[in-house]
């Protein structure tokens, strides 16, 4: 009798382990801090990693900052191996950590700090030129389709009204791995009636960044962006 119960204890303090997940550090192997921020816009970089098996689920980031120095956590909520859920089957990540408004100036950012993932990264944020949250009206981008063969992407959405057209498309590198690209729309009428109007525009990756995986980053409309990483053949 003792024995069955020590038996049936056990089994449920595995059980319990197996179903009650914490938190963990994953593995991150890229940091992408994309050029253009100014003081009035909100600054986001692009966090890429992987988790080691499917014990791990949802990552998430915590944000810690001390003036000029930004110390991100990327994590998980980790299940116990014991999980009979837990295939071991490597899962890619792409975090958009939000780093809210920041002054202008150099920021020193660190992800993953004192473990074996740690990365070190830099972030520029410039003087904004005008009291508005944007300079221009960008196109409400909500999907970003590759074709990664021509180095052509098509930027994919709805417009919240026919009053606005595609005006260009300009982009700011930050040399080494990103494209802020800025899908800029011009006002054709004063009216604007609300009316879903879907759009598709085709734009070429530029070849003055060397990198094999360059995040897009695509600012919207809505003062949000979309981020996807492209990948170079």
């Amino acid at each position: 009798m003792k024995n069955l119960i020590l038996v049936t204890l056990l089994l449920g303090l595995i059980s319990a382990q197996a179903s009650t997940p914490i938190e963990k550090l994953v593995p991150v192997d890229h940091v992408y801090a994309p050029a253009g921020f100014d003081s009035n816009d909100t600054a986001e970089i692009v966090i890429t990693g992987f988790l080691p098996n499917l014990c791990h689920k949802t990552p998430t980031s915590k944000v810690k900052r001390d003036g000029n120095k930004v110390e991100i956590e990327i994590s998980s909520l980790y299940y116990h191996e014991s999980n009979p859920y837990c295939p071991e089957m490597i899962v890619p990540f792409e975090e958009t950590v939000s780093l809210g408004l920041l002054d202008k100036g150099k920021y020193h950012i660190t992800v993953n700090g004192k473990s074996q993932w740690e990365i070190k990264e830099k972030l520029s944020i410039n003087e904004s030129t005008s009291a508005s949250v944007d300079d221009h009206h960008y196109a409400y981008v909500n999907y970003i389709e590759k074709e990664h063969a021509n180095d052509v992407v098509e930027l994919k959405g709805y417009n919240p009204s026919d009053c606005f057209e595609l005006d260009r498309i300009e982009y700011v590198s930050n040399g080494k791995d990103s494209y802020s690209v800025l899908p800029i729309m011009k006002q054709v009428r004063g009216f604007c009636p609300m009316k879903m109007v879907p759009f598709s525009y085709k734009w070429k990756v530029p070849s003055d960044i060397s990198a094999r995986r360059i995040l897009l980053h695509v600012r919207t409309m809505d003062g949000k962006s979309v981020n996807s990483v492209f990948y170079r053949y």
